[in-house]
This record gives structure tokens, C-alpha cells and sequence, in this order.
């Protein structure tokens, strides 16, 4: 899973314009939900929110909470932003700016958290190969001829197979896609030209298009080009500039994919980095810039779990009470089991609660690195809340790292695995994109045009994937947890998944995700069958004694720190 859903729904809908095969799109009628819609209730507002308005209207007025810190293991985070500077967890044993280790961790100035793509000039890794092209080269490198090397019969052979239909066939298609797309780009280009001479700015809403009336037939043609193209994303508010960047954006991902058997995979970060990616104890490398310039996804991230509530500015968070740890570890491109394992031990050692992962990836040479930062997770009583991803894909079929299948067959009870939801409003209740699994996918939560920060100039902005159903579960498990401190990890679990709720509109079977009109039963989309609630789910609450032993513990991992 790339940093956004099948981020592109208004690339989608350009490709789909062209007649070329694309990522599946998400059906969207007229009807717009409220840009605060995953907050608010079906009984009161017709859309599929978790109850989180209601909750604190009608449950928790005038209860005392206990801050609760969560990890956001992404791209990084704009830790200039108004609404979300207030927020940031400080580590409050390293002094700021004076180039020592004064909490002796093995990280320097770690003031807001970590940054697992950083060098050692202060520069960050923005882009990374995926993990199928590093394994594909590793494999050609290994055993120079897999296919004559490797027993037909051994599970590298099957891996070797799968490698080869990921990267060899799929690079030439994403070659034509690229050429056809960059065609699009170039008459959106042009379009942009004309209507920026006429309207005397560089940036437009559908609205703003409307409006244009000119007997100029350049302007109207670049008006009629653009508002198709604006208008089928299913989103009346969106800009030029929004679409323009996820264009951009997609076109990237998809040189990205075009190149995979040209590059030499790991360049870039042995140029920028410098760590020994190969070896888990070495630990010591990064940097402490965790907002860079490409945090979109993390700062988005970040708003939609703890935005500073009643503030008077952009929008609310799900909880009220958090202090939000940046941890950096997810690149443009596909993250690293190392920096995923260390991430999360970093985050656990430094007081992390809940862990919000919104990434994922289809292959895991070194799984085994995250199962033990898993296990580690667990054993100090910290919830993982991760993104289920974007292809449309069963997980129960298709596989999908990180999970909580350990290599030894054992399971890890402290992880979520979460789906997206659209509003209700749109045809499609469940996000088309969505992946899902009655096994291996524990809940679904609001996914689909989630309104929240963004990074540069105190902005924000609309984005759509199970990245953005994730942390408003995890959003949901904090405030919980700040009300209930004693609870465990395993009791949060428990308690979002037994809380879960069908569909509120009595709709109970849905568009199959990845399919153009199989319907499937919603229950049969994940584990509970529902969706998160976070009023229903502080009810159960209240009714459960906590078990949580590690509550208000400090202790360290000293062993961990010294390596």
C-alpha cells in the first residue's frame, strides 16, 4: 500500500476518461457529506460516522480524562501546525537543540519523536524502490538464474514466481500507462494555461469553472476539459491544485513502477541513509527531523486521531485528549521491515499506548524483525492499530504486511486491522479500493474523503484509503483509553471490535470490494462484521474492569537502548 488509498480518485477518473485500465475508483453520487463526517452519527446526520460528537455530548460531559500518547509510525508530520502543535508529545528528558543523547536512548534531539529515513547531513530518504523490486533484485543477484537454480518444488521458487509476475510483465504495462498519463498531464497543463491568463489565478473550484462565460472558445474548451475532469472525482469542493498534486502524485508511482527493473533498488538509501539495511542491531541511525518536506500523509494522519478539539480552527480530532508521537519510517515507495520493527520498539521504549500503522506492503523478507516488535508491542501492553490497504484484495487470500500471523503460528492479540468505509451517501457503502477479510481484517471504519491537516501554511485538505480508517480507529481506542485508563491492550481490542456496529441505515449487503456489482454481506467483510463505534464502544467501557499492568510505568528497556 503506497502513502494514499488509491489516493487518486480523481486520477482514476482521468484514465478512466481515456479508456485505459486503471486502480479501481470510488463510485460517488452528487451527495456531499460534511467535511467532519467520520465524527458524527447516522441517527442524527444520515452518515456513517462512529458517534464521536454524540459520545461527548451525551457521555462524557464533565468526566475527567488522562492524556494518552499515540505513536504515528508514517511519512512524518508538520509539527507547525496550528492545530497540531498543541498536541505533540516532548520528551521530556532530552533538552532541545544541544547535539546530546541527554535521555541516553541512542538518539540525539529525539524531541518529538524519530526519524528512520533521516541522514546523518540532516537530509531525509522521500523515495525508496518497492519491496518486490528489491526482492526481485536480491533473488537475480543470489542465484544469478532463479529459474534454473532454485528447486521448482521449494517455497523460494514460489516466491521467485510471485516476484516475477509483480515486476516483469506489470513493468511494461506501467511503461504504457505512464506514456498515456503524461499525455493527460500535458493537456492538463495546457488547459491550466488558459484559464490562468483568463481568470488571472492558478488555482479554481468546479464552482469557479461554472461561472465562465466567454465566447472565447479556448476557455470554454479548457473550462469543459477541466470540470469533466474535476467533477467525475465526486467531490464538489475539490480544487485545481489538490487534483493537480494528486496527478502528479500518481504519475510518480506510476515512473516509479515503470523503472522497477531499470533501478538499482537500494541507491538511494545507501546514499542518504547510510544505516547497514540488512542488519537489525544496527539501530543507531536517522535523524531527528520527523516533519521533512513530504509529510502529507503522516500530518493527515495525525489530524484526523488528535486535531486540537474547540479550538476554533480547522477541524476536530476523534480524541480530546493526546499527545502525538512522530515517528518517521514510511518513505514514498515501500517501508522497510527494519525501520518498521525499530520504529515500533522506539515508540514503545518512549511511552506509546497506541501505534498507528497506515501502511502495508505485499511482501516481508525479514518478517521475522517485525513479529519480535510485535511481540515486544504486546508484552508491554501497547495497541497496534493498522491499515488494511487499498487493492480490493481479500487478506485472508492475498498477503498483506505487516500482521499479526506469527512465522512460529502463533497470533498477536494486541492488533487491529482496519477497512474503509464511504460516507453512506455514495452507491458504494464500503470503499471500492477497500481491502477486507473475515480473518484478517478486524473492522471498517470512515475512509473516504476524511477532511483533515495537511502540511505548509496551516492547510487542509480531503484524502481517501484505509490510511485514514485507521487512525480514526485508533483515534476511537485513545479516547477511549483516556477514559478508562486501566485498560489494556487487549481489552481496547476487545471491547472496539464487541462494540461494533452493522451498518446503521439497515443496509447489510454491499458492493464486494475490487468488483464492479458482486454484492457480499457486509458481516462477512471482517472479523466483528462492523463498524467502529465510539459510542457504544465508552458504554462497554464502562462496564469492564481494567487489567492494564503497565499503567503509568516508566520503566525502560536498557538492554534494548545499549544493544
Amino acid at each position: 500500500m503506497k502513502l494514499f488509498s488509491r489516493k487518486v480518485v480523481a486520477v482514476t477518473a482521468c484514465v478512466a476518461l481515456l479508456g485505459v485500465s486503471a486502480m479501481p475508483g470510488i463510485a460517488q453520487s452528487r451527495a456531499q457529506a460534511p467535511k467532519n463526517w467520520q465524527l458524527l452519527s447516522y441517527d442524527k446526520d444520515s452518515v456513517y460516522g462512529v458517534g464521536v460528537e454524540k459520545a461527548y455530548e451525551e457521555l462524557l460531559k464533565g468526566k475527567k480524562s488522562t492524556p494518552v500518547i499515540v505513536a504515528v509510525i508514517d511519512s512524518g508530520i508538520d509539527t507547525t501546525h496550528e492545530d497540531l502543535k498543541g498536541i505533540l508529545w516532548t520528551n521530556p528528558k532530552e533538552i532541545p537543540g544541544n547535539g546530546k543523547d541527554d535521555d541516553k536512548n541512542g538518539y540525539i534531539d529525539d524531541i518529538h519523536g524519530w526519524n528512520f529515513l533521516g541522514g546523518k547531513d540532516g537530509s531525509s530518504l522521500k523515495q525508496d524502490s518497492d519491496e518486490a523490486t528489491r526482492e526481485y533484485f536480491r533473488y537475480k543477484n543470489l542465484y544469478i538464474n532463479p529459474d534454473s537454480a532454485l528447486d521448482k518444488d521449494s517455497k523460494e521458487y514460489t516466491i521467485w514466481q510471485k516476484l516475477q509476475s509483480k515486476i516483469e510483465k506489470p513493468s511494461s504495462e506501467y511503461k504504457l500507462s505512464y506514456r498515456t498519463m503524461s499525455k493527460l498531464q500535458e493537456n492538463v497543463q495546457k488547459c491550466e494555461g488558459i484559464l490562468k491568463n483568463y481568470l488571472g489565478k492558478d488555482d479554481f473550484t468546479l464552482t469557479q469553472l461554472d461561472s465562465i462565460q466567454t465566447t472565447d472558445q479556448d476557455v470554454m474548451l479548457a473550462r469543459n476539459f477541466l470540470t469533466k475532469l474535476l467533477r467525475s472525482t465526486g467531490d464538489e469542493d475539490v480544487s485545481y491544485k489538490d487534483f493537480k498534486k494528486e496527478l502528479e502524485e500518481y504519475l510518480n508511482e506510476l515512473k516509479r513502477k515503470a523503472e522497477s527493473t531499470e533501478i538499482l533498488p537500494n541507491k538511494n538509501r545507501e546514499e542518504i541513509v547510510g544505516d547497514k539495511y540488512e542488519d537489525i542491531n544496527d539501530k543507531f541511525y536517522g535523524n531527528n527531523d520527523v516533519m521533512g518536506t513530504f509529510g502529507f500523509h503522516g500530518t493527515h494522519v495525525a489530524g484526523i486521531i488528535a486535531a486540537a478539539r474547540n479550538n476554533g480552527v480547522g477541524i476536530d480530532g476523534v480524541a480530546d485528549n493526546v499527545r502525538i508521537m512522530a515517528v518517521k519510517a514510511v518513505p514514498d515507495g515501500d517501508e522497510r521491515d527494519k525501520d518498521v520493527a525499530l520504529a515500533i520498539r522506539y515508540a514503545v521504549d518512549n511511552g506509546a499506548q497506541i501505534i498507528n500503522m497506515s501502511f502495508g506492503k505485499g511482501f516481508s523478507p525479514h518478517k521475522q524483525w517485525v513479529d519480535d516488535a510485535f511481540k515486544y508491542a504486546e508484552s508491554k501492553g501497547v495497541l497496534l492499530v493498522h491499515a488494511a490497504g487499498n487493492d480490493g484484495n481479500d487478506n485472508d487470500v492475498e498477503d498483506n504486511f505487516p500482521n499479526p500471523n506469527f512465522l512460529d503460528g502463533t497470533r498477536a492479540n494486541n492488533v487491529i486491522t482496519v477497512g474503509a468505509l464511504a460516507s453512506g451517501l455514495q452507491p458504494a457503502k464500503v470503499a471500492s479500493f477497500s481491502n477486507y477479510g473475515k480473518k484478517q481484517v478486524d473492522i471498517f471504519a470512515p475512509g473516504v474523503q476524511i477532511y483533515s491537516t495537511i502540511p505548509g501554511g496551516n492547510t487542509y485538505g480531503s484524502a481517501s484509503g484505509t490510511s485514514m480508517a485507521s487512525p480514526v480507529v485508533a483515534g476511537v481506542a485513545a479516547l477511549v483509553l483516556s477514559y478508562y485508563p486501566d485498560l489494556s491492550a487487549r481489552q481496547l481490542k476487545y471491547i472496539l471490535e464487541k462494540s461494533a456496529t452493522p451498518l446503521p441505515d439497515g443496509t447489510t449487503e454491499v458492493n464486494k470490494p475490487g468488483t464492479q456489482d458482486e454484492k457480499i454481506a457486509f458481516s462477512e467483510l471482517s472479523t466483528s462484521g462492523g463498524m467502529v463505534n465510539a459510542y457504544e464502544a465508552l458504554k462497554l467501557a464502562a462496564t469492564i474492569k481494567g487489567e492494564n499492568p503497565h499503567k503509568k510505568s516508566k520503566a525502560k528497556v536498557k538492554a534494548y537502548r545499549k544493544g
